[in-house]
């Protein structure tokens, strides 16, 4: 398994969390990137694919809430559209072959029920003019669903890929949707089991909990999916890690 964090502070956490709850500490492999920082998604992916032939499972779980005041990276992205999306697109991208190499492979993305009320900005994807933590969250989620669903459509026979809205998680996140939320871990479950193998998804779905779900009409729109992979690809730059 391998246990990915923005910094190695935050994967040494993250796996003595893991070993308390009874996970094989010789299994847990820690790899670390601020995907704040596209060249350090490369870096990851350059990494990962030198030390794994397949990867069976890929859990794109990183996020972030957008912060109050618009903020861009060094890439000149708006920080929430990167980390929530464009990352986790290249990430995606760069682990194509260790996927296609697996077995029934899975990749799971975590979604946001926000993302059916928001919108993708096409001639202000920085959202200059008119600034909103919550409709530039809603955007980056819109944009990953958008992302995994078509995905979906390109992946090796038996191999899945869906986007979960797993509940709302006592987080930075929380005050986004305006409720209370749940402890982290019983969300995490709702996650957990759609990873599991056994438990039949429908490819290129959106869950909410354990359930099937509705998407928000630009998920799959055919216009905009296209125009999305093609931003995608070009805010993204190269398709190769950095060598």
């Amino acid at each position: 398994m391998i246990v990915h964090g923005q910094t190695p502070q935050n994967t040494d956490v993250a796996v003595a969390a893991l070993t308390e709850l009874g996970a094989p500490t010789g299994r847990l492999e820690q790899a670390t990137a601020d995907f704040r920082h596209l060249d350090q998604v490369r870096t990851l992916a350059e990494q990962l694919t030198e030390q794994h032939e397949r990867i069976d499972l890929l859990v794109l779980n990183a996020g972030i809430a957008a912060p109050e005041r618009r903020t861009l990276t060094e890439e000149g992205n708006e920080l929430s559209f990167q980390v929530n999306y464009l990352a986790p697109y290249l990430l995606t991208r760069l682990l194509e072959r260790p996927l296609a190499r697996g077995t029934d492979t899975r990749t799971v993305a975590l979604g946001s029920s926000l993302h059916r009320a928001a919108n993708i900005d096409w001639t202000d994807l920085t959202r200059s003019k008119r600034y909103s933590r919550i409709a530039a969250y809603g955007q980056s989620k819109l944009a990953l669903t958008t992302f995994v669903t078509a995905l979906a459509h390109w992946l090796p026979e038996g191999h899945t890929a869906l986007t979960v809205h797993p509940g709302v998680a006592e987080t930075a996140t929380r005050p986004l949707y305006g409720t209370t939320g749940r402890p982290a871990g019983e969300v995490a479950e709702t996650v957990v089991a759609l990873c599991d193998p056994g438990f039949t998804v429908v490819n290129g779905g959106y869950y909410e909990g354990l359930e099937l779900g509705q998407t928000g009409p630009q998920v799959t729109e055919k216009r905009s999916v296209d125009r999305l992979l093609k931003l995608s690809e070009k805010l993204t730059a190269a398709l190769e890690p950095a060598v």
